[in-house]
């Protein structure tokens, strides 16, 4: 959820580190700050702001920098403060630390170790800081006190540490949340996240857990936390970097909605030889010997597994559950049976999965990845996986990982089937179709400025419009703050519909012709009662007084065009508002906390 850069190098490391850091905003932060070299004093200068790095970048006043680290933070110990704001030093001064990630036992710490010490912070991670602080204190050389203090720790961590006796040198140090190590012909940078990588780095390598290096600006050398050196091998960075720029767009999120029409057609591409599905068939096999698949899955994640889930059992006849994975890390339901397990995470990073995984590991179940990142921890650690090919997503409220998710599980689905369709005909159309929608994506803003003018909403559907509706009330409430739920519309009348005033927005979805006079039952329901009503419904399906069409799919595949329209009215209803649509309150892209 925090980003962490840090750079050392024969280049400016202050552009190098503010740069990456800005391209980590799209996970969402509340504070920020940098420590950097300081050539004229011989020391470190340390800057921190509560708020924007565009606050910080103007209270920098130094010019060049061969070595900087530096942070966003989105809190989890302690109020948002500038006091709070990494990075944070030690006791003596000696020490910098910036910290993703959450230290379990810090209380214990403080108490076992530092119990005559003053903290500035409420953070776990000025702990860190203290700690190195005491060991050098006691006659341990620097490393080896920065080794003794990640023994202790019980939790998660991505460290950078600086010694300010060591100008040349950085200290970096990972356990469960994500660090890679970039290195060109000019230096060195660590970063949380591949796209602080761009365009400084084009090698990296992933760091594994407990691990800890040494990083000078021309080499660096990885050890486990006994002290014994790792072997590693560097990748190429193959990413392009203009991915994440915004384009002729004014928003990541609108450019990232406009993207799925050729996000679907990459998708055909990485999947497709003519007709032939392009996947593992030992994979394929090991899936088959199995007699129920659960998905595990958060937030956005968990959405496109609900749809999964339909295609799973309607096509291939395999049942299926969706579980959320914080509660099932913790509360894992009797299992029976051969189970095999599939984890569905955009940035293969999120912390109640990887609780998940360990664990589902541990009993040596088989488990599978869907990511966007294929050289994220989730990736690496899976049996197997399954690339999304969705590209960088920026914006904190996910659009096209969504939709690539669903046409990557659809593709399975269709792979453990019998099925006779042409699904590669089937996807393409719905390629097309999206582009038509995309087109009149400005036809949205009316509407939502007529609809959208109350404090909540309610999205309703049955089936796999349910399934869409939980996911567009969430884009709505993530970006514009209207408080909105989604409902299977057949539950309104257990007690919902108590909530039902004068002009109270409800939008039904209708793709599926078995529900759809349903669907439009319980709308007339909310209507007499008040409601504000809008129907978003497939064009085979029109009833009169019906505007919102949405060209006829596949039925099992109409949430990838279903799904459209709601980004569209939560983009807008943002816009209309004037919130930072990209940059949501209280929000992270990249969820590596539990």
């Amino acid at each position: 959820m925090c980003g962490i850069v840090g750079y050392i190098g024969e280049k400016n490391a202050k552009d190098i580190v503010l740069n990456g850091l800005k391209k980590l905003e799209y996970r969402g932060y509340d504070s920020a700050g940098m420590s950097l070299w300081d050539n004229k004093t011989s020391d470190h200068t340390l800057i921190k702001v509560k708020g924007r790095i565009d606050a910080l970048e103007k209270r920098i006043d130094i010019k060049e920098s061969p070595l900087a680290i530096g942070h966003t933070r989105w809190a989890t110990h302690g109020k948002v403060n500038q006091e709070n704001a990494h990075p944070h030093t030690s006791f003596s001064g000696r020490f910098i630390v910036v910290h993703n990630g959450v230290i379990d036992n810090y209380k214990q710490l403080k108490k076992t170790y530092l119990n005559d010490k003053t903290f500035t912070s409420e953070t776990d991670t000025e702990v860190i800081a203290f700690l190195i602080d005491y060991f050098v204190s006691e006659s341990l050389p620097a490393d080896k006190a920065i080794l003794k203090t990640l023994r202790l720790l019980e939790g998660s961590y991505a460290l950078l540490v600086i010694d300010r006796t060591q100008p040349d040198l950085i200290y970096a140090a990972k356990h469960k949340s994500p660090l890679l190590m970039g290195k060109s012909n000019q230096g060195i940078i660590i970063a949380s996240d591949m796209m602080a990588l761009l365009p400084t780095a084009d090698q990296y390598v992933a760091l594994e857990d407990e691990t800890f290096v040494t990083i000078h600006q021309d080499a660096f050398t990885i050890f486990d936390l006994n002290g014994t050196v790792q072997p590693y091998q560097m990748q190429p960075i193959d990413m392009d970097d203009m991915s994440s720029e915004k384009g002729a767009f004014d928003h990541f999120m609108l450019k990232e909605i406009h993207e799925q029409p050729a996000v679907i057609r990459k998708i055909l591409n990485k999947y497709f030889e003519k007709n032939d599905v392009l996947l593992d068939t030992a994979m394929l096999d090991t899936i088959k010997k199995h007699d129920r698949i659960h998905i595990l899955a958060a937030g956005t994640s968990m959405h496109a597994g609900l749809v999964a889930k339909k295609l799973l059992e309607q096509w291939a006849g395999m049942p299926t559950e969706v579980h959320i994975a914080s509660e099932f890390a913790y509360d894992m339901p009797l299992l029976n049976g051969k189970p095999f397990f599939i984890m569905i995470s955009q940035s293969g990073e999120t912390a109640d999965l990887r609780a998940c995984l360990m664990r589902l590991k541990k009993d040596h179940h088989t488990v599978m990845t869907v990511t966007n990142v294929r050289t994220s921890t989730l990736a690496r650690e899976a049996d197997m996986v399954l690339t999304i090919h969705a590209g960088p997503e920026i914006a904190v409220a996910s659009t096209k990982a969504y939709t690539a998710q669903i046409a990557v599980l659809a593709i399975l689905s269709y792979a453990l089937s019998h099925q006779s369709f042409d699904l590669k005909a089937e996807l393409s159309k719905i390629a097309s179709a999206m582009d038509s929608l995309l087109e009149k994506h400005e036809d949205f803003k009316p509407i939502v400025e007529s609809l959208l003018n109350k404090r909540h909403c309610f999205y309703i559907g049955r089936g796999l419009d349910y399934a869409v509706a939980l996911e567009a009330a969430l884009k709505l409430k993530e970006i514009s703050y209207i408080q909105t739920e989604g409902f299977a519309s057949g539950e309104l009348k257990h007690g919902t519909i108590a909530l039902i005033e004068e002009d109270t927005p409800v939008i039904a979805l209708i793709s599926q012709n078995s529900t759809a006079s349903l669907t439009r039952s319980n709308l007339n329901e909310v209507k007499s009662r008040g409601a504000k009503t809008l129907s978003i419904v497939v064009e085979s399906l029109r009833e009169n007084g019906e505007t919102m069409l949405i060209p006829d799919a596949n039925p099992s595949l109409a949430p990838l065009l279903m799904v459209i329209p709601t980004q569209l009215i939560a983009y807008y209803a943002a816009l209309v508002k004037g919130y930072d649509i990209d940059k949501p309150r209280n929000l992270a892209k990249s969820v590596t906390v539990e």
